[in-house]
């Protein structure tokens, strides 16, 4: 099919909710793409953040048409190998907990917050999160995304959300009362536009929780799986959260999110109280099982911590040279660019030059590369996006 005759469809069948780019994708590898007109696009943003280790890593590949051949999917009322070998990987990684499997990052976040509430006492109904957070779009994550633009047209929503300014501490002892059942926010805001907790932040909702019998959500959707040269992004700030979620990089490009939490608090979900048919099914698992080995045997981890220094650094060096830059921030591969107006514009023209990037509360342009990504493939990137603000 053509790219006009496959958007054809799209306008005839299905629901215009996205704001699409007039391409059609039909390949990725690492971390390029291929539309179906044959143009080669370096993709520094890669599915949403998703293909945390590029576009179909051959290991991710070869698991999956493995599983394919065997078991698809079957349902949680029995036990699969994929799935208890995923949950210890995690929680090896992390702090010891135990996973409930879900599809998406909204999914995670929704069956955190209502596991907040069984653990703690039935006075305990309320949740705090921040301002510039994003968790869902569910009622539940949506009304714990504390930006009014994805609020408008689903007013009222649910009761119990309190809403601070991100890494403020006098505003969240403010509303810290013996009601709240848990905080849930991210160490990083990712669609809030990269904003990096404070440890002294993220350490004061772990001792506000502790001595008001609350539970502390950290949101590792974009965070978590390697992107900030961790396994996630809390191991970063000294601190221990109860519960984590996670998604997107988790299955290599497979749908596929997660909920761990301390084994205490885990055990409050019984049979009956939550649940997800399509979680934990075998294709995902064994893919975030692969993606898991990646990451460990390509030595990803480190890889993405020092290049991401290194496209830190390319990228502060145009600063001088465009005064639209105001700053860079970030940690690892999750960077930051402040511009000082907005940038819609120029994730255009860098895509006609053959760049994909992101650009996020307007102003923020969101640089995101697979943890796959050579210092040659950031050289091109940088010099892309600096010839355009040349011509901005």
């Amino acid at each position: 099919m053509t790219t006009q005759q496959t958007i054809e469809l799209f306008d005839k069948y299905v629901i215009a909710n996205y704001g699409r780019l007039p391409r059609v994708m039909v390949k990725g590898e690492g971390a390029y793409l291929w539309d179906a007109d044959g143009n080669k696009i370096l993709d520094m943003f890669p599915g949403w953040a998703v293909s945390g280790i590029g576009h179909c890593h051959p290991k991710v590949v070869e698991a999956v048409r493995k599983q394919v051949g065997e078991l698809i999917h079957i349902d949680n009322t029995f036990y699969s190998e994929p799935q208890g070998v995923l949950a210890k990987l995690l929680s090896e990684r992390a702090f010891g907990g135990k996973c409930f499997f879900c599809n998406s990052g909204a999914e995670a976040n929704e069956a955190a917050l209502k596991l907040s509430r069984l653990y703690t006492a039935k006075e305990k109904y309320k949740f705090i999160t921040a301002e510039g957070s994003f968790h869902g779009r569910t009622f539940a994550t949506v009304t714990a995304t504390a930006q009014p633009k994805y609020h408008e047209g689903f007013l009222p929503l649910l009761p119990g959300f309190s809403y601070i300014p991100f890494n403020d501490i006098d505003a969240l002892k403010a509303v810290f009362t013996d009601e709240v059942a848990a905080v849930m926010v991210e160490p990083i805001q990712g669609e809030g536009g990269i904003n990096v907790a404070t440890a002294e932040f993220l350490q004061a909702i772990r001792q506000l929780c502790d001595e008001k019998g609350a539970v502390m959500i950290l949101d590792e959707v974009q965070t978590g799986i390697g992107r900030t040269g961790k396994w996630f992004g809390y191991q970063h700030f000294d601190v221990e959260p109860d519960i984590i979620t996670m998604a997107k990089a988790l299955g290599g490009g497979v749908a596929i999110g997660a909920m761990m939490a301390k084994a205490e608090i885990a055990s409050c979900l019984k049979p009956g109280k939550h649940a997800s048919t399509f979680g934990g099914n075998c294709l995902a698992c064994a893919a975030g099982v692969a993606t898991i080995e990646a990451i460990e045997q390509d030595h990803l981890l480190q890889h993405a911590a020092e290049i991401g220094r290194y496209a830190q650094e390319k990228l502060r060096s145009l600063k001088g040279k465009h005064a639209i830059i105001d700053h860079v921030r970030g940690i690892g591969l999750m960077i930051g660019i402040q511009l000082t107006s907005p940038g819609a514009a120029i994730v255009g023209k860098c895509l006609e030059k053959g760049l994909r990037i992101n650009c996020t509360h307007d102003t923020v342009i969101r640089f995101m590369p697979p943890m796959v990504v050579t210092k040659v493939q950031i050289d091109q990137a940088v010099e892309i996006f600096d010839s355009v603000l040349s011509e901005s």
